[in-house]
């Protein structure tokens, strides 16, 4: 009896793993079909910099001489870079109806791979594109005079909780996209959802300034915990005359902005999974 359940154990391991190397195989080719995709319309990686860079010179050099000069400046990149992985989302949402109303996803659901596969190869891709948008603002920062007063290995984990909050995101816009009815109302939906969250946060003020419903808002909003990681761990603190963040979501920000992004993740990665599979099933 127990040399059977040794075995049925041993089987069932071998199947996972295979499984595993399965959707792993599959995601990494649909991965670099839609960065393919990105290299053909290179304006889908214009379009996720130019507005973080009219944010960056808007909020840099039109407010931030009244918010605290060069001290505002640095404290506002973390802000824009958050701000930047989380709109990223909306690519997520408008590809997935894309491929929905393209007849894409029919093409795939024929062809033997894992469904899961479709989902990790769209949020993996979009995550490579965060990344370069990433790179592309930390230039910009550097520009306007932001500067990592940090060390190297808090930088690394400053920008490995900034792609894994980006990546949770992208989960959230797939689902959108796999239940928007067409592209024009993904492109919506996929975006509209984020300007409350990303301006109801610490991004371009202190959450102490905001009024007391939205400051204890801000002050929970996994925005802002993302946020204040950052700029804790890029060793970026607020300008003078602007109040530090208190409580316990800036005290442990590190510990929640991981804790929130893994939660969404845990949430969504199954309902986007199941949303798949009812439209692909159709």
């Amino acid at each position: 009896m127990s040399t059977m359940t040794l075995e049925r154990g041993i089987t069932i391991e071998r199947d996972l793993r295979g499984g595993l190397r399965r959707v792993l195989r599959d995601g990494g080719v649909v991965t670099w079909r839609n960065l393919m995709n990105v290299r053909r319309n290179p304006e889908m990686l214009m379009a996720a910099t130019v507005q973080p860079i009219m944010f960056v010179l808007l909020f840099a050099f039109v407010f931030g001489g009244s918010l605290g000069g060069g001290a505002y400046r640095e404290f506002l990149m973390a802000g824009i870079f958050t701000q930047t992985v989380a709109f990223n989302s909306g690519f997520t949402t408008i590809g997935m109806a894309n491929d929905l109303q393209k007849g894409i996803i029919d093409r795939f659901r024929s062809l033997p791979m894992s469904r899961l596969a479709v989902l990790l190869g769209r949020t993996v891709s979009d995550l490579v594109v965060s990344a370069m948008a990433l790179l592309i603002m930390s230039l910009c920062g550097l520009l306007v005079g932001w500067r990592i007063r940090g060390s190297f290995l808090d930088a690394v984990l400053a920008y490995l909780l900034l792609l894994l909050f980006g990546f949770a995101m992208s989960w959230i816009g797939a689902l959108i996209g796999l239940s928007a009815p067409n592209v024009e109302v993904a492109q919506s939906a996929g975006i509209m959802w984020l300007f409350p969250l990303s301006f109801i946060s610490s991004a371009f003020v202190g959450a102490g300034t905001m009024p007391g419903p939205l400051k204890a808002i801000a002050e929970w909003n996994p925005f802002t915990a993302v946020i204040q990681s950052a700029r804790d761990l890029f060793g970026n603190p607020p300008p003078p005359r602007m109040t530090p963040p208190s409580g316990w979501p800036a005290d442990n920000a590190v510990l929640y902005a991981l804790g929130t992004s893994v939660l969404i993740l845990a949430i969504f990665v199954p309902l986007s999974v199941a949303k798949y599979r009812r439209v692909a099933s159709k």
